[in-house]
């Protein structure tokens, strides 16, 4: 652990007065502010304004924000409630549809809800906070098995290029991606990376490259467009992702850019590795030619913080995410594993419980 820093910030957490508290993503690097929701309807404006991202984070949020209707219910009537428990779920699903864990986590819950006996408001409020509580802590218990799995991607010295922001920030502790990154260094692996800024909101530049100052590990922040040149001219070990969304048949969606840097790398015969928990992995989802790709407001690229870097009425086209084609996987590593080619197959496996 020598040179190793343990961060002091936390992602979200709930409070034992009923109070669901994220660290607001927006105001990094610069500000570390924690907001405080008491409404689902305050969580799932926080998960659209992206206060909260991340797959694994945005599914522990709706899974607190569904908590907090019979924390705060004035209602005592049992059937009442469950439908004041399906309404907030309905409206939790729209917050961001790209992302799987958000419906996961509300499945989840509603369906301890529905198989459960309770008997009054206090034992189903004890009832959805204990399984939100439990999804909470077993995602730091995945992406802690995951990251293990993920050493036997990491070389040692290694240089890796990273994208977006998949580390505590986009989960509730340690995160995917950038979690096998920081169990190497924990683990005196010489680990260098190069973080992809991310545009047009720039997570890898603002959150990952924060994140990795909180953890002493070495990297430098490059423009989006320079992981070519990086991967043509110098040594790089291996492409590190995570993702929102995995198709039945391995198909990727992810943060707007990771196509572009699959296909480079593929080029560049770089493995291109992607790091997700099960929750991630879609199998009613055919392949990534069904996933929904959310549509974000022209803002986000007309401007750079409060800073207009476009001509006024400029038209704008500005897709969230995009899909990586399976091809351009080398592997999935998962908490159970990693996952190779035939896709199809092997992700299937995952789901296959054996006697």
């Amino acid at each position: 652990m020598n040179g190793v820093l343990m961060p002091d910030f936390y992602t979200i957490r709930w409070l034992p007065e009923g109070v669901v508290s994220m660290i607001d993503q927006r105001l990094l690097p610069h500000q570390v502010v924690y907001n405080s929701y008491h409404t689902p309807e305050g969580v799932g404006e926080a998960i659209n304004e992206m206060v909260i991202r991340g797959a694994p984070a945005i599914g522990a949020a709706a899974a607190y924000g569904l908590a907090l209707v019979p924390w705060h219910t004035e209602s005592e009537d049992a059937e009442e409630i469950v439908e004041q428990l399906e309404k907030a779920a309905g409206m939790l699903r729209l917050s961001r549809p790209t992302a799987v864990n958000l419906s996961w986590a509300l499945d989840q819950i509603l369906d301890v809800v529905h198989r459960s006996s309770w008997g009054s408001r206090a034992e189903l409020r004890d009832l959805v906070l204990g399984e939100a509580t439990r999804i909470a802590e077993q995602d730091v218990a995945i992406n802690l098995a995951l990251g293990a799995h993920g050493q036997g991607v990491i070389p040692d010295p290694a240089v890796i290029i990273h994208h977006c922001n998949t580390g505590s920030l986009a989960a509730v502790d340690y995160g995917t991606a950038l979690g096998v990154i920081r169990l190497a260094h924990e683990k005196g692996k010489e680990v260098f990376v190069y973080v992809d800024e991310t545009r047009p909101r720039l997570q890898g530049g603002r959150l990952t490259a924060w994140e990795l100052q909180q953890y002493g590990v070495p990297f430098k922040v490059i423009a989006d467009g320079a992981s070519g040149y990086f991967m043509r001219t110098g040594r790089v070990d291996l492409c590190l992702v995570g993702a929102d969304r995995v198709a039945a048949n391995g198909d990727v969606a992810n943060k707007i850019g990771t196509y572009n840097l699959a296909v480079v790398a593929h080029e560049n015969k770089v493995p291109f590795y992607v790091a997700v928990p099960k929750s991630t992995i879609d199998m009613k989802t055919p392949s990534g030619d069904l996933i929904k790709i959310e549509e974000r407001p022209a803002v986000e690229v007309t401007h750079v913080g409060e800073w207009q870097i476009t001509p006024d009425d400029t038209p704008v086209g500005n897709p969230a995410f995009d899909v990586t084609p399976a091809k351009y996987i080398s592997g999935f590593i998962t908490e159970e594993g990693i996952v190779t080619p035939p896709y199809p197959e092997n992700l299937k496996a995952l789901f296959t419980e054996t006697p």
